[in-house]
């Protein structure tokens, strides 16, 4: 490179010789001059969006809540809380006792007024509770992924309400002549 190619600095001078590797790492804190790279940790996790269903999802993850207070409604985690988990299992124990209590009322003589229970009710009982805990276990999922969002947020309490006051209606049943 002759003088004329190489790279001027404001005061006419050559641009200093870049310092890599150890001589980049050996210059003292604070000092200006070249910043030491990290090692290469492989390629950037950032390259794409991690999956909403990931490995991440089921405990090896990290983040539970947002960093800062104004990102807290709208964003996904990869690890949840206990109370949210309370409250799938709730929603979800409360879903396979209106299952046995519906079959209880329907062998006691009842009939079934939901026409898309009754309609799964046509595939025999183990359709019928199969059917029903996978459709409110997808559900489940969803809204879980969703939690923090609020419409998802309202749709879990609401289903855990609901079920609640459904079999509280269920066992009165067993009440009444």
């Amino acid at each position: 490179m002759t003088h004329a190619q190489r790279p001027e600095t404001s005061t006419g001078g050559s641009r200093a010789p870049d310092l890599g590797g150890a001589e980049a790492a050996s210059a003292p804190q604070g000092a200006p001059g070249p910043v030491a790279e990290r090692p290469w940790r492989g390629p950037d996790r950032r390259a794409r969006p991690t999956p909403r269903i990931s490995r991440w999802a089921f405990g090896q993850g990290r983040r539970r809540a947002a960093r800062r207070q104004e990102e807290r409604e709208g964003i996904f985690v990869d690890l949840y809380s206990s109370r949210l988990v309370l409250l799938i299992g709730w929603v979800a124990l409360m879903n396979i006792a209106d299952s046995g209590f519906t079959l209880v009322h329907l062998q006691a003589g009842g009939r079934e007024l939901n026409p898309v229970a009754d309609w799964m009710l046509t595939t025999g009982r183990l359709g019928f509770v199969s059917v029903k805990s996978t459709l409110i276990a997808a559900a489940l999922l969803v809204l879980a992924m969703h939690v923090n969002f609020p419409l998802a947020r309202l749709g879990l309490w609401v289903s855990a309400g609901a079920y609640t006051l459904l079999v509280a209606y269920h066992i009165s049943l067993f009440f009444v002549g």
